[in-house]
């Protein structure tokens, strides 16, 4: 199979779709590699690892976008938008239910779009998301507490205190994969950190992990809008694979914390969980104040560390890559239910629920449309 790896164009966008190890895989499996100019420079890895590895250089995105699959990073952008075709296959992260025109695209265009956040297993784990979440997780208190520091426009907090003085307060809303990551670097700073989930099976998890390094409580309006007024970073780390987060923090809420204080809505890509998070941010312009809250809602928070990213993507996504090369979307998703489950818009029709749930439009179950298996 034709396979195009395209330069990202997202703004701030540094990460790229492949690694050249994982270019080198796909040619050694008798594949054809198009990589264009510049696509993995801002990750550390410069065209001549790629052409080392077997892949063409090429300078035309149109001529990347002949390609049969497309293995990306983020979503397509309005430059790219006439480049796609037909029966084409799309694999990245798509976040389609906050995504009504580029939904919209994908099913006229007739691409088969799959996304790497709703690859599910049987367990229910998302194979694909988790080391982007567990990167951002990591990150999420390093940029808190830069942000908390006075010249940034915080409280001049430091979140892990000094003897005689109080440790700043991290709330977390989500036990998923950011959560957790998130409070393990929070508590390993010396924070008083809280967690919370709305699991009661995942919150006894959560306890029997961190033990009394972390407070774990069960999610409702009063116990949120309690914590949240006391914190000092407020971190959103809900997911529902596919759909649209759902609001958990309110405006009021916002309104009652600390001014200075610094929300970090990771979830924003799937719309946000914190209601005064309004708008999308970016590495360039990451931070707007509003009620006296600094509000970071970048949606491509591992972007900014390209080369561990990168990488760490690679090693999730290349057994799905060679999956779809080597057989195509409908084989594969016959093999493997997982993969099925990433395929978000098929043949003109949108194929997941949490999708066509957020912008009420019909439904049609994969299993559906694929030619039966042989």
């Amino acid at each position: 199979m034709l396979i195009g790896v395209p330069r990202e164009k997202k703004p701030n966008e540094n990460r790229v779709g492949l690694t050249p190890f994982g270019a080198a895989a796909l040619v050694q499996a008798g594949h054809r590699v198009l990589v264009e100019k510049g696509a993995g420079e801002r990750s550390g890895f410069p065209d001549a690892e790629y052409a080392a590895a077997g892949a063409d250089i090429v300078a035309d995105p149109a001529e990347v976008y002949g390609a049969e699959l497309i293995v990306k990073v983020k979503e397509p952008q309005p430059e790219e938008f006439d480049l796609l075709r037909p029966g084409q296959i799309f694999f990245a992260y798509l976040h389609l239910a906050a995504q009504p025109e580029v939904t919209r695209l994908l099913q006229e265009r007739q691409v088969s779009a799959v996304a790497y956040e709703t690859v599910q297993l049987e367990d229910g784990t998302l194979p694909l998301l988790k080391p982007m979440s567990e990167v951002a997780g990591r990150m999420v208190p390093q940029i808190g507490a830069r942000l908390l520091e006075q010249n940034a426009g915080g409280r001049g907090i430091l979140l892990a205190g000094v003897p005689g003085v109080a440790p700043g307060k991290v709330v977390i809303m989500g036990g998923g994969i950011v959560g957790i990551n998130a409070a393990r670097i929070a508590s390993g700073l010396g924070a008083q950190v809280t967690l919370f989930e709305v699991n009661l099976n995942r919150l006894t998890y959560l306890d029997n992990m961190f033990g009394r390094q972390i407070v774990t409580l069960m999610s409702n309006p009063m116990s949120i809008a309690e914590a949240v007024a006391q914190a000092d970073l407020l971190v959103g780390a809900v997911l529902v694979p596919g759909a649209r987060t759902p609001t958990l923090v309110t405006e009021e809420m916002v309104q009652n914390m600390k001014p200075g204080s610094v929300i970090i809505d990771v979830a924003i890509d799937q719309g946000g969980c914190i209601e005064t998070c309004d708008r999308v941010t970016s590495h360039a312009d990451p931070v707007y104040v509003k009620h006296g809250v600094l509000h970071y809602a970048v949606p491509n928070i591992p972007g900014a560390v390209p080369r561990t990213s990168t990488i760490a993507l690679t090693n999730a996504t290349l057994p799905y890559v060679m999956a779809l090369a080597g057989k195509g979307v409908e084989a594969a998703s016959h093999d493997d239910p997982a993969l099925a489950k990433g395929v978000n818009c098929f043949r003109g029709y949108i194929t997941h629920p949490g999708v066509a749930e957020a912008h009420g439009l019909p439904y049609q179950p994969l299993d559906g449309l694929l030619t039966p298996a042989r």
